[in-house]
C-alpha cells in the first residue's frame, strides 16, 4: 500500500503566493486522488484523515500555547 505525502501539498499550499497557485496545488490532489484504482481509493482517504487530525491537533497546541503566553488580554 503506497504512503502519501501530504505535507508535501500541505506546505506547498500554505507557501502558494496566490490564491490561483493554492487552487492548482489542491487541483493537483484531486487529480491525484481521481487515478487512483478504486481499491486505493479508501486509504487515501484514511491517510489523509490522519494527517488532517495530527495537524489540526498541532495547531490548536500551538494555538493554545501562543494563546497562554499572551495571558487574559
Amino acid at each position: 500500500m503506497p504512503q502519501y505525502d501530504f505535507k508535501k501539498y500541505h506546505y506547498r499550499s500554505i507557501n502558494a503566493a496566490t490564491d490561483a497557485e493554492r487552487a492548482a496545488i489542491n487541483q493537483e490532489l484531486k487529480d491525484l486522488y481521481n487515478s487512483l484504482p478504486e481499491e486505493e481509493k479508501g486509504e487515501f482517504n484514511n491517510q489523509l484523515q490522519t494527517f488532517l487530525a495530527k495537524e489540526m491537533g498541532r495547531l490548536k497546541s500551538n494555538y493554545e500555547s501562543v494563546k497562554g503566553n499572551l495571558g487574559d488580554n
